[in-house]
C-alpha cells in the first residue's frame, strides 16, 4: 500500500532520456499505410498486400525435413557460436566458388548473421562513429540510411538508377568532401528500383575504392532472383574487392527463408573480423537447427531456387502486363521481386503516399509509396511480387476498378 507521503508519477513528472541516436530517425513514412491495412483486415476486408517483399512461398520440403530432424536433437538447443557453424561457413564459401568462382576462406572470411539485415547493422556499428560518413544508393532501403544514422555516422544519398553517373557522383563526392566518406553501400539488384548492373560497374567502384581509401559494402540480397537470363553479378567477383569490402547475402528470397533469419556476411577478412566481435557482445549465434537446415539447402536445393526465380519472372510478367493494359509506365525488372512504377497520370500530382492510401482504401491493394525510399522515390510506388498470379491479375483488376471509377467521376 502507497504512504500518505508518497507521490505518483505524473506524465510530468518524469520523462524517459531517449538517446540522440533514436532522435535522429525521422518518423515511419509507411505508418499511415500499415494503420489503415491493419484495420481492414480487422474488418474483414481481403487485402492484396504488395506492400513488403515477404515472400509467400515455403522453403523446400528437404528443408523444413532436416530442420525437423535438428530441432529433436537435444544437443542442437544450446547455445551456438557467433560467428556460425563450420560446416554452414565452408559451405557458403562452396557456393561462393560454384557460383562465382570465388574463394573465400571459411575461418576468416565469412560470418554468419541474423538475417543480412542484423549483420549490415552492426557492421555500421563496428566500422563507423561520429563524423564518419556513408554514401548510399537513392532511392533507399531504409536500413541502409538508419543503421549509418543509428551508428552516430552521417549518409550521403546518391541516387544510383544510373550506375555509371552513380559512380562518377561517387567519385565527385570522394573529391570534395573532408574527411572523405569511409563506407560506400552499394545494392544490385537495388531495392526499390530493381536497377541492375554488370560486373564492370564493380571494378571501378574497387579502383575508385583504393584510389579514396573508402570501404565497400554491397548488399546482394536479390542474387538469387533473376529473369530473362540475366546474372547478378558478385561484387566479391572482382579482382581485389577483398582488400576493400564485403558482401551481404541471404537466404531469405531465393530461398524462400525470410523468416528464418539467416544471411552472411563474406569478404575482408578485417571488416568480417570487426562483424564478428560486436556479434560476439551481441548475441549467441543463431539457432542451430536453422544453421544445420541452411547447410542442406545450400548444398541440395539449387533446383528449388532455379524454381522459385521461374516463379517470379512468371508473376513479373502476369502483373507487368496487366498494368500495361491499365496503361502504367513499366519497365520490366531484370532481378529481384519489385516493379517500381511511375504513378500514372492524372493521379501523380496526389503524392505517392496519397495514392498508396487510395489503393488500399479504395482498391484493396497494399503498396508502398516512393517517397518511404527518400526524396528520389517521389512520384513511384514498389510493388512486391510476392503473391501468386492468379492474385497479381486481381490486384490489377481492383486498381484499374479504383481508378476508373474516379475517372467515370469526374467527366
Amino acid at each position: 500500500m502507497r504512504g500518505e507521503s508518497e507521490v505518483p508519477f505524473s506524465d510530468d513528472s518524469f520523462k524517459i532520456p531517449v538517446a540522440e541516436r533514436v532522435k535522429r530517425l525521422p518518423p515511419y513514412l509507411f505508418g499511415k499505410i500499415n494503420k489503415l491495412k491493419y484495420e481492414k483486415r480487422v474488418a474483414g476486408v481481403d487485402v492484396i498486400d504488395l506492400g513488403m517483399g515477404n515472400p509467400t512461398d515455403p522453403p523446400d520440403p528437404l528443408i523444413v525435413e532436416k530442420m525437423t530432424e535438428a530441432v529433436a536433437d537435444p544437443r542442437n538447443h544450446r547455445y551456438s557460436v557467433a560467428n556460425g557453424i563450420a560446416n554452414l561457413r565452408k559451405e557458403v564459401t562452396a557456393r561462393y566458388w560454384k557460383r562465382y568462382g570465388v574463394r573465400l576462406d571459411p575461418d576468416s572470411e565469412v560470418v554468419t548473421c541474423i538475417g543480412s539485415k542484423e549483420g549490415f547493422s552492426h557492421l555500421c556499428l563496428a566500422l563507423m562513429g561520429p563524423g564518419d560518413t556513408a554514401i548510399v544508393p537513392s532511392p533507399s532501403f531504409p536500413v541502409h540510411v538508419y543503421a549509418v544514422m543509428l551508428a552516430a555516422g552521417n549518409v550521403i544519398e546518391l541516387d544510383c538508377r544510373e550506375p555509371d553517373q552513380f559512380l562518377s557522383n561517387i567519385a565527385y563526392t570522394c573529391e570534395h568532401l573532408y574527411p572523405k566518406p569511409r563506407v560506400v553501400v552499394v545494392n544490385f539488384p537495388h531495392n526499390p528500383s530493381a536497377t541492375v548492373i554488370e560486373q564492370d560497374f564493380y571494378v571501378e567502384l574497387v579502383r575508385l575504392a583504393r584510389k579514396y581509401s573508402f570501404m565497400v559494402i554491397s548488399d546482394f540480397a536479390y542474387a538469387d532472383i533473376c529473369f530473362d537470363g540475366y546474372k547478378a553479378p558478385s561484387f566479391l567477383a572482382t579482382p581485389g574487392a577483398t582488400e576493400v569490402g564485403v558482401e551481404f547475402t541471404t537466404m531469405s528470397k531465393g530461398y524462400s527463408m525470410a523468416g528464418w533469419r539467416i544471411g552472411f556476411c563474406s569478404g575482408n577478412s578485417e571488416m568480417v573480423r570487426a562483424l564478428s566481435t560486436i556479434k560476439g557482445y551481441y548475441d549467441y549465434g543463431l539457432f542451430q537447427p536453422v544453421q544445420i537446415a541452411a547447410i542442406v539447402a545450400m548444398r541440395h536445393c539449387d533446383a528449388a531456387v532455379d524454381s522459385i526465380a521461374a516463379e517470379y519472372q512468371q508473376r513479373r510478367d502476369v502483373f507487368c502486363g496487366g498494368l500495361d493494359r491499365l496503361g502504367w509506365e513499366i519497365d520490366r525488372p531484370k532481378a529481384g521481386m519489385f516493379v517500381w512504377a511511375k504513378i500514372p497520370e492524372p493521379w501523380s500530382e496526389m503524392g505517392s503516399i496519397d495514392f498508396a492510401m487510395k489503393l488500399l482504401d479504395e482498391g484493396g491493394v497494399a503498396v508502398s509509396p516512393g517517397r518511404g525510399f527518400g526524396e528520389d522515390g517521389e512520384g513511384y510506388l514498389r510493388m512486391a511480387i510476392v503473391e501468386n498470379s492468379q492474385r497479381l491479375r486481381q490486384a490489377v483488376k481492383q486498381i484499374g476498378k479504383c481508378l476508373k471509377s474516379e475517372e467515370i467521376s469526374a467527366e
